[in-house]
């Protein structure tokens, strides 16, 4: 599993002793607001969240970081293979004490780098609800381009994308 290090961050698998901090950044109500539902206890959840992270490292040699500025936990960010769509997705999302510094664009940028440049991926997309233009101002200055809307388990959403030629261009 690798680790990246940015000017301000760094990004490192999630592991098992992760999981109340992870939790209470994913589950903070302006942070799943924007995510997938998740039901149960939220700590629980980060715990079954961690282990198909690190089952995608294993499988894939990739998946979702947690972002560390110093020793806090204050996001994720990474690449993740989506089934329903073939392709791998790169995300983010931060605690939003933290938002509104670059950090997503930081930690995305190193994200498709990494895709592209060391994995040798060819595409890679990111999806948000319509109505998150924050998450869409990111994509955009990562270099990513509207392409369509989808419907991403059973949530209406827009689809951005970019590939390595141009990425690379």
């Amino acid at each position: 599993m690798t680790t990246l290090k940015t000017e301000r961050l760094t990004l490192r698998p999630l592991r098992p002793d992760d999981a109340e901090t992870y939790a209470a950044m994913r589950f903070h109500p302006d942070v799943a607001r924007w995510l997938l539902p998740a039901t149960g206890d939220p700590v629980d959840a980060a715990r079954a969240a961690i282990e198909r992270y690190a089952r995608s490292w294993r499988e894939r040699g990739y998946g979702p970081w947690a972002i560390f500025r110093g020793d806090r936990l204050i996001g994720q960010a990474g690449l993740n293979f989506v089934p329903e769509f073939g392709e791998t997705e790169v995300l983010w999302s931060l605690h939003p004490d933290e938002r509104g510094q670059g950090f997503a664009t930081e930690a995305g940028r190193a994200a498709l780098d990494f895709g592209f440049r060391t994995l040798g991926l060819k595409l890679i997309f990111a999806v948000t609800r319509p109505d998150n233009h924050a998450s869409q101002a990111v994509m955009a200055r990562l270099g990513l381009a509207y392409r369509k809307d989808v419907v991403y388990r059973e949530v209406p959403s827009v689809w951005f994308e970019t590939d390595s030629v141009r990425w690379r261009g």
